[in-house]
């Protein structure tokens, strides 16, 4: 099933890139399709952004303005993977809520370690990672 997707990371951690080509392999995405923030390609008309984040307290500006421009022109829906606590979570929402796209409830949290390199992702990181991704694309609004 072919769908508009984008994934999108903000984070220097190589297990945040790496969890983003698992998406786009499962999906078979476009060549373009991951992409750091800000992106290449801007978003046009996606059905769903994925933004994976590594965040700790206040999102950097440059994340912030990115999100406050994702409205539903740009992204009809918007889910999180966050390398991060709820509260850094729960204040992306509110960015996002505000720009008018819808938030998926759900936020997939991913524990990256000091020593990225080191940081490969485990068999059941990555069953986890795709069966939100799964959940997330087939309860689209």
């Amino acid at each position: 099933m072919a769908i508009k997707m984008r994934v999108l990371c903000a984070s220097k951690k190589s297990k945040i890139a790496e969890m983003a080509q698992l998406i786009k392999a499962e999906y078979d995405l476009a060549i373009n399709a991951v992409d750091n923030i800000p992106p290449a390609y801007s978003c046009n008309n996606e059905r769903i952004v994925i933004l994976m984040l590594s965040l700790k307290g206040d999102p950097e500006d440059q994340l912030r303005l990115f999100c406050r421009e994702l409205t539903k022109a740009r992204a009809q829906n918007v889910a999180l993977v966050i390398d991060g606590n709820e509260a850094a979570a729960n204040k992306m929402k509110a960015i996002l809520a505000e720009s008018g796209t819808t938030v998926a409830e759900e936020v997939h949290y991913v524990k990256c370690g000091l020593l990225s390199f080191l940081d490969k992702i485990k068999p059941e990181e990555k069953e986890a990672l795709l069966a939100f991704t799964h959940r997330i694309v087939d309860n689209l609004q």
